[in-house]
């Protein structure tokens, strides 16, 4: 807190006239200069020798002529009322009690007393350019991001622990890499199995279209809308000659010797028997139970 003193004081003197005696040296008066002291009367050298304040700082009685100033019961001579950091005259300006006694000008107070930077712990005076952040403050030039080192500013920027880092930064170094092109994900995305995609890079390896939201199936790794998998990938049945997709009825699939039939058409050529799961006859490309290849 600063205060400001009212200016330096001294005690009021008078010339005896008459026949007056000094309180503790019995002294005559006449002609003299006096002091009143707890309505006494007190002669100069009395005062000095027994009533004087003693001065804070120079620890030498405060003289009759001396000019004194006062703060909360201690008392200074007026030159010796000074910052106890860089000596400045305060006698007619604001200054600053410290707990410990001293006494400082308003500068000297806020460097001692001030809040200090977080980064560089000088204190930061009062209307520089600062940042508060979770009861702490910086110097602005002092709140830095983390992995570039560059001041924040008016940027924005995220935390992780304690430790402060611009947009960019936090992006490149925490946020999801897509698992195709191993770029940050910083919206959006979408995730397969277990891994994390932009939309714009979830695409049929084929057309290029666009898969999320949409019906697709994967084969080696890549993934295929489901008419692009029909065309380029599925295996035609040896019985319907369509494509085998796994979708939709008769997800079950029959492989022998290199080809390969959806298990509705994996049924005997004569009496339509379903044969999966059981014991059957290959005859050229055609397959028959057991009992309608004896009647052959």
């Amino acid at each position: 807190m600063a205060y400001r003193l009212s200016g330096p004081r001294s005690y009021s003197t008078s010339t005896m006239t008459e026949r007056f005696d000094c309180y503790y040296c019995r002294d005559n008066l006449h002609g003299k200069k006096y002091v009143m002291k707890d309505e006494k009367h007190v002669c100069t050298k009395c005062f000095d020798k027994l009533c004087a304040n003693t001065c804070a700082e120079c620890r030498r009685p405060i003289g009759a002529d001396a000019k004194e100033l006062n703060h909360k019961n201690r008392h200074w001579h007026e030159d010796c009322f000074r910052c106890a950091k860089c000596y400045k005259p305060l006698a007619n300006e604001p200054f600053g009690a410290r707990d410990d006694g001293k006494i400082m000008c308003g500068t000297c107070g806020s460097r001692e007393d001030g809040n200090r930077c977080q980064a560089c712990y000088k204190v930061v005076m009062p209307g520089t350019q600062n940042v508060e952040y979770k009861n702490k403050v910086w110097h602005e030039e002092c709140f830095t991001c983390f992995e570039c080192k560059q001041p924040i500013r008016s940027q924005s920027f995220l935390n992780k622990g304690d430790d402060i880092f611009c947009g960019p930064c936090h992006e490149k170094k925490f946020a999801k890499k897509c698992f195709h092109c191993k770029q940050p994900i910083t919206s959006g995305g979408i995730s397969y199995q277990d891994q994390p995609w932009h939309s714009e890079c979830f695409v049929c390896r084929t057309c290029r279209k666009g898969l999320a939201g949409t019906r697709f199936t994967s084969h080696e790794e890549h993934v295929y809308c489901v008419d692009c998998y029909k065309t380029s990938v599925a295996k035609q049945c040896n019985g319907c000659k369509n494509p085998i997709t796994g979708f939709g009825h008769g997800t079950n699939v029959v492989n022998y010797e290199g080809h390969s039939w959806h298990e509705y058409c994996f049924n005997c050529k004569k009496c339509s028997l379903s044969l999966a799961n059981k014991r059957f006859v290959i005859n050229g490309e055609d397959i028959y139970c057991p009992d309608c290849a004896k009647k052959l």
